[in-house]
């Protein structure tokens, strides 16, 4: 007996170049998200399967997420995405968020005082009523390890919930192609492609520029918390911003692709010659960092005051902008470190989340 011949589905997979955490699959009437990477080391994957209003639900599997789209009416769970709706020119349709205090940009926080963004508490003990109140299509939320109370509640009610992982990847531009992933849901591909091909422009001319180096600086980062100094590892995204900045991490052959958790003394046995200090936390000047530490003073870095901290941009209730907008931006960070540790290579460049700490 002949075989039946295999018929293919219609579907076009969206062209994802650095994230290794998500796909997108588009279909006649659908398109299909996996996630793969919601948290670190996870061995989950999310499908999505985003249907077209007023078109019929494909068959699928029951463990699938189904997502009516374009989306009107979003919550979303981490100010990372704030600039993105905002990139993608649908920040209107952010309706709630827990804790709004930690918005830094402006342009949303007018929405917050029109009352146009309910604030919905903690996002570990969000206010449920609130978000029923403001019945969202969907929820944008993020999992540190597969344990979320508040958003398996949420889903208990029947709002679609998904996991944004670009929290998880490893080259700073994988983090902005989530770009892609979020405007799938409100059928914004175009526009998020367009937005991405600009931005890993940018990062690719900064990375060549930096090869004209003539030497490679040393660089350390990090600071203690508590008796613990948190070090990015040697696979991180930190580590990679350096290495693409032609500079020298003294931990770039680790390979965590996280925060090395070391002790004072190891920090300074490697770093105590760096030549440039660059991310040292919340610290606003080197006063701040010695009232803490004595032990600071002992750095080269410091005695030279050649130490650069993500503090320059504050948002009206003191957040810091760099978290909110840097990971949709990694070309102005790598700019900013280029500056930094080659400042011949961009002379009339004005860094905009670094400054040096006096």
């Amino acid at each position: 007996m002949t075989a039946p011949i295999k018929v293919e589905k219609q579907k076009e997979n969206t062209s994802i170049k650095y994230a290794k955490g998500f796909t997108i699959e588009t279909h006649k009437n659908y398109k299909e998200i996996k996630v793969s990477s919601p948290w670190p080391e996870s061995d989950k994957t999310f499908s999505y399967l985003l249907v077209k209003k007023g078109t019929k639900i494909p068959q699928h599997n029951k463990q699938d997420i189904i997502i009516k789209t374009p989306v009107e009416k979003v919550v979303v769970m981490s100010t990372t995405t704030i600039p993105t709706l905002e990139y993608l020119n649908i920040e209107e349709r952010l309706i709630g968020f827990p804790n709004t205090n930690y918005i830094s940009s402006e342009k949303t926080i007018k929405n917050i005082k029109k009352g146009r963004i309910k604030d919905l508490g903690n996002d570990q003990n969000i206010n449920i009523e609130g978000l029923l109140e403001l019945a969202p299509e969907l929820v944008i939320g993020f999992s540190v390890n597969g344990s979320d109370k508040t958003l398996n509640q949420i889903e208990k009610f029947g709002i679609p919930v998904v996991l944004d992982g670009a929290w998880t990847e490893q080259h700073p531009l994988g983090r902005a192609e989530w770009i892609k992933f979020t405007a799938a849901f409100f059928d914004k591909e175009k526009v998020a492609d367009s937005i991405f091909k600009s931005i890993a422009s940018n990062y690719l001319k900064a990375v060549e520029i930096a090869k004209k180096a003539q030497k490679k600086p040393t660089v350390m980062s990090g600071s203690l918390l508590k008796d613990i100094w948190n070090v990015p590892g040697g696979k991180s995204y930190l580590a990679k911003y350096f290495e693409d900045a032609n500079a020298n991490y003294l931990w770039k052959n680790t390979n965590k692709t996280g925060s090395l958790q070391l002790n004072f003394e190891s920090v300074l046995e490697t770093g105590q010659k760096a030549e440039f200090w660059i991310g040292v936390g919340g610290f606003d000047n080197k006063q701040d960092m010695l009232s803490k530490h004595k032990g600071y003073s002992f750095f080269s870095a410091y005695q030279k005051s050649k130490i650069y901290n993500y503090t320059k941009q504050k948002g009206p209730n003191g957040g810091f902008l760099y978290f909110e907008l840097g990971p949709l931006r990694p070309d102005i960070i790598l700019q900013d470190i280029i500056h930094i540790t080659h400042p011949e290579l961009l002379k009339n460049y004005d860094p905009f989340f670094f400054k040096a700490l006096n």
